[in-house]
């Protein structure tokens, strides 16, 4: 196996961005798998790396990135050292970080006869599952669409109208606390603004319903976080999708972080293998 480990991808004007890949080195015309975190998330949480070896191990060149404004920084990736970028964050950022990811595997491979730069497949897991589908439906370069416990809408979330929220609205500021590191983590109001100035781009059941690719979205039926009704929602909006509800799986599919075990939970075993097959 082939891998590339924290990779800095220097952008003009732009923070940099952190990227892995694993490749197998025996196959040919591996299909690209760009994987988006999610919310609070970064590349190297959890079995994020045991699942990229195994989806490698089955043929495909496996790329994961840390989103620029995630909180993580290059020298320290894990975990989120820069809160005051975490809280400059917002969809219109990590779309165009992704963009910058997509054309980053394509010349990077170019020369790669073990890698198919034209067969790009995203996949996102909770909140990166909506920035994946809605990247995938406005570009041409990507072939397949998958979702993992995604999310199907991002103004619900903002819970406009309430105390909190005009709350956040005047102090331009509000802190939710990490349940794992105790870090207090900012969100400023420009996450809103940029939200509802680009409000029809990031509607994910516009995105969704439009796509013309093979769509896969799978959702375990215990997630306490993304309850399992938003992926039959995203279902509804496209009825050529495929969905797959896996018994007894939480939001991260039964592991976490760390995972100091050497092999994937039982569930997110049935996740790769949904993958590979799809």
């Amino acid at each position: 196996m082939q891998i590339l480990k924290n990779h800095v991808l220097e952008r003009e004007q732009n923070k940099p961005i952190l990227i892995d890949a694993f490749c197998h080195k025996d196959k040919t015309k591996q299909p690209i798998v760009i994987f988006c975190h999610g919310y609070k998330g970064f590349k190297d949480w959890g079995a994020w790396d045991l699942m990229a070896k195994q989806m490698a191990k089955a043929g495909f060149c496996f790329v994961k990135f840390n989103f620029s404004h995630n909180g993580g920084t290059i020298e320290n990736p894990i975990d989120f050292p820069d809160l005051e970028a975490f809280g400059q964050n917002n969809y219109t950022k990590e779309l165009n970080d992704l963009n910058d990811v997509i054309s980053w595997s394509q010349h990077y491979f170019k020369d790669d006869l073990f890698v198919n730069i034209h067969n790009i497949c995203l996949i996102g897991h909770s909140r990166g599952g909506g920035i994946a589908t809605i990247k995938a439906e406005e570009d041409s370069r990507i072939k397949n669409c998958i979702t993992l416990a995604g999310v199907s809408d991002f103004k619900v979330r903002f819970n406009e109208g309430t105390n909190e929220f005009k709350a956040w609205k005047q102090t331009g500021v509000k802190f939710i606390e990490n349940g794992r590191t105790k870090q207090q983590m900012p969100h400023y109001f420009q996450f809103y603004e940029d939200f509802i100035l680009n409000e029809n781009r990031l509607t994910i059941k516009r995105a969704v319903s439009n796509l013309k690719i093979p769509q896969l979205i799978i959702h375990g039926n215990d997630d306490a976080s993304v309850s399992v009704e938003e992926a039959k929602l995203l279902h509804r909006w496209n009825p050529n999708s495929i969905l797959k509800i896996i018994e007894g799986a939480d939001h991260v599919f039964n592991t976490k972080h760390p995972w100091d075990v050497k092999k994937l939970s039982p569930e997110l075993e049935i996740v790769v293998k949904l993958i590979t097959a799809f």
